[in-house]
């Protein structure tokens, strides 16, 4: 496993071999001994999810309190997505900027994710499946949303078929997320 630390603290790339023949393609992505070679936080699996997006949905951004929240590894286990990481950790010198990455279920690259950071993605073909592994299992008093529309944030999504959920497309924006007093 190739390990890269993105332009965010606490945001790694990862990256593992794909392996086609004839009969498709076999991937390991995920090896705990392989973030401990690489020097990453310790990270041992609670929960597990799984989305299926259609072409343009935006999920996110989601993020989890600093001190009780969930790491996450993502991948793109089919279809492709823009994936998007933003620092919402107040005090942080990259606080408010964001990473994007095309992840494709034919690429072999994951991301890390550590708690405190946002996490929102795209779908750029049908039935594009993500999947996330957790350090915690959900704790909704500890899990909070900003509009992945916040135009401060200047996120360059696809704006062609874009299909954002209500609650999402409603979350507070950056500042009046922290204004207001949330996330200590």
């Amino acid at each position: 496993m190739k390990v890269t630390p993105l332009g965010i603290e606490g945001a790694w790339l990862l990256e593992s071999p794909i392996h086609p023949d004839d009969r498709g393609v076999f991937r390991e992505w995920f090896k705990s001994d392989g973030l401990k070679e690489a020097e990453l936080p310790t990270f041992d699996v609670r929960q597990a999810n799984t989305s299926i997006s259609a072409q343009g949905v935006i999920r996110g951004i989601h993020f989890s309190s600093m001190q009780n929240g969930q790491a996450k590894i993502v991948t793109c286990t089919f279809g492709s997505v823009l994936d998007v990481i933003v620092d919402l950790r107040p005090g942080s010198y990259t606080f408010g900027s964001h990473i994007q990455i095309n992840l494709s279920a034919m690429e072999g690259k994951s991301i890390f994710i550590s708690k405190g950071l946002g996490h929102a993605f795209q779908s750029l073909e049908n039935n594009s499946t993500i999947t996330y592994l957790l350090d915690k299992e959900y704790n909704p008093d500890e899990e909070f949303g900003i509009t992945p529309l916040d135009s401060n944030l200047d996120i360059s999504w696809n704006r062609s078929g874009l299909n954002i959920s209500k609650k999402d497309a409603e979350a507070p924006t950056v500042k009046a997320f922290f204004e207001a007093g949330n996330g200590k």
